[in-house]
């Protein structure tokens, strides 16, 4: 009867040590809303820009995170910005992306809609180390890379029109532009920094863009049409139906390095970066496989990634090869700092008088 006590009382503890060893076993492991207790899993949904950025994040960054997180299914939803932004906020309470990449104009107007979840740093331990200059608001997202824009011009074709070498904004308004020009309409990010910068190169800025949209009427009859896309610039470019356009040095370079012969300046007057910044959309189903690809994006190798594949500069500071530190190499003081809050704001209103003003003018 005693013996039965006993091996009774060993069964229980046992089953208790069970019990206690399982709770510390999930406290100590991160779950990620799959139920499992093993680590990161489940299906993490990025959005990002396709071409050529979709096929780096699926050929090398996905396979390298599946290195060290095997568990995690990647999914990738390529688009414009624009498109992404309209795409989680059609899904807000019920989302089905996880982390968005984006440009930094589209990720604010993202986060004025409340999309985006703050970081926090101690969650992400990469944040620590970004520049200063290229940190977001509020933490509501976290720059991953960048470039400066200016404007890129085929140098065989000027040479062979003797056509102008651009230093200012203001030369796209010039005489020679007529019938050598394309840019993207306001509704690109291209088309809408071209057009801020049109108004700092005339006293103005995207507080007061009266002087832009003068300079963008004398443009717009310089061309049969304003581009849509940055495939239409490219196609533009290649095709040599065009000798100058608006857009960043990281396009510039792609295209130089496909064999067209584009130059890249930054004007006298300075230029803005565009920043791609990624964001862990609120309500996101697997914050923390979304948190841990986030800061694997600011690791020195996917960094080195982003400058070497797709000639970004980096948001953090790595040693890059010594050609390509040198190729991405530009002068920072000439950066122009735009509030991405009052382009948010004015956007539409922007968009509107494009429309009832500018577009109208095209080829006159």
């Amino acid at each position: 009867m005693k013996a039965c006590r006993w091996a009774s009382l060993i069964l229980t503890l046992a089953l208790i040590g069970s019990l206690v060893a399982a709770c510390g076993s999930s406290s100590s492991s991160i779950k990620d809303g799959s139920g499992s207790n093993s680590g990161l899993e489940g299906e993490l949904v990025i959005a990002g820009n396709g071409a050529t950025v979709e096929t780096l994040m699926k050929d090398e960054i996905f396979k390298k995170f599946n290195e060290k997180y095997p568990d995690v299914k990647l999914s990738y939803v390529s688009g414009v910005s624009t498109d992404i932004v309209a795409k989680v906020t059609a899904q807000r309470g019920s989302p089905q992306i996880d982390v968005t990449v984006i440009e930094g104009g589209e990720q604010e107007a993202g986060s004025i809609k409340g999309l985006w979840e703050a970081l926090v740093p101690a969650q992400i331990p990469n944040m620590s180390k970004v520049d200063e200059q290229l940190k977001i608001n509020d933490n509501s997202g976290v720059t991953v890379n960048y470039t400066p824009m200016g404007i890129s011009y085929n140098a065989k074709l000027v040479k062979e029109k003797g056509l102008p070498v651009p230093e200012s904004w203001n030369d796209l308004a010039r005489s020679e532009m007529k019938g050598n020009l394309i840019l993207t309409e306001m509704s690109s990010n291209f088309g809408r920094s071209a057009a801020i910068m049109l108004a700092y190169a005339n006293g103005g800025s995207e507080k007061d863009m009266a002087a832009g949209f003068d300079k963008l009427k004398t443009i717009a009859g310089y061309m049969p049409t304003f581009a849509k896309t940055a495939a239409q610039l490219q196609q533009n470019l290649q095709n040599n139906t065009a000798a100058y356009t608006a857009w960043t040095m990281a396009r510039s370079i792609v295209q130089k390095d496909q064999g067209v012969e584009l130059e890249f300046v930054i004007p006298k007057e300075g230029a803005n970066i565009v920043p791609n910044v990624a964001s862990l959309v609120k309500g996101a189903k697997h914050p923390n496989a979304a948190k841990a690809f986030i800061d694997f994006l600011l690791t020195d190798d996917v960094q080195t990634l982003y400058a070497t594949k797709l000639f970004y500069n980096t948001a953090v500071n790595v040693k890059l090869p010594e050609d390509t530190a040198k190729l991405l190499d530009f002068d920072k003081s000439k950066i122009v700092k735009f509030d991405y809050g009052v382009i948010s704001d004015n956007t539409k209103k922007w968009l509107d008088q494009f429309n009832k003003e500018v577009a109208p003018l095209v080829g006159q």
